[in-house]
């Protein structure tokens, strides 16, 4: 019996050491392959018909503004009005009457002066690999700039360039490190994640019509 668990510990101990390897091979070799695909400054990121911006919500769980949320909606703004992108998809989460990420978002590229019919709002951005994949299939675009913080852009720049999207990331401003500690742990597993969604070939939640962008 004790034979019996030593080897059931063995097994676990390992296979628990065996994931910690994998999360941190994942989140290096995600970081070094999307390395040369991003930039903060807006004069590196090519100029493209479409850009998409990424999902979060509008304010934190205590009501106060979402620090995210608003460099995001910035840093889209910053590509459209030097014309490095003329339309916006904004994608995310619309999964209860009372949360709408891409609505928000659009309300919030419409006060910064940003054209309504310019701005198209993706429903189904359940996740980043939803998001980047419709930006493809839904909305037929082969080229993209994404729009997120760093930590987000690497994953997101790395499934789009995986689905032969030919994906570049303008990394928004970040929160400070207090505040953003649990988003960056978080996003450590996230990483691993979608790489067991390539390997496992994971598609989308769900498909729709094809949507033209002029």
């Amino acid at each position: 019996m004790k034979k019996f668990l030593k080897n059931i510990f063995t097994f676990f101990l390992l296979l628990f050491v065996a994931g910690i390897i994998f999360i941190l091979w994942a989140n290096y070799s995600m970081k070094a392959d999307t390395e040369d695909f991003m930039s903060y400054q807006t004069a590196e990121v090519p100029e493209t018909k479409t850009g998409l911006l990424l999902g979060t919500s509008r304010t934190l769980d205590n009501g106060q503004p979402n620090a995210y949320f608003d460099n995001r909606i910035e840093a889209a703004w910053e590509l459209y009005k030097s014309g490095k992108i003329q339309y916006i998809i904004a994608s995310g989460d619309n999964s209860r009457k009372d949360y709408n990420e891409p609505e928000d978002m659009q309300q919030a590229l419409i006060r910064k002066g940003i054209p309504e019919d310019h701005i198209f709002m993706d429903f189904a951005g359940f996740r980043t690999l939803d998001s980047v994949v419709r930006a493809k299939e839904i909305f037929g675009q082969q080229k993209i700039i994404i729009i997120s913080q760093k930590f987000h852009n690497e994953r997101a720049v790395f499934l789009a360039r995986q689905n032969d999207i030919d994906a570049f990331g303008f990394n928004a401003a970040d929160v400070n490190k207090y505040a953003g500690f649990k988003t960056n742990v978080r996003e450590y597993l996230a990483k691993s994640k979608a790489y067991l969604d390539l390997l496992l070939g994971v598609e989308p939640k769900f498909g729709g019509k094809k949507i033209l962008i002029p």
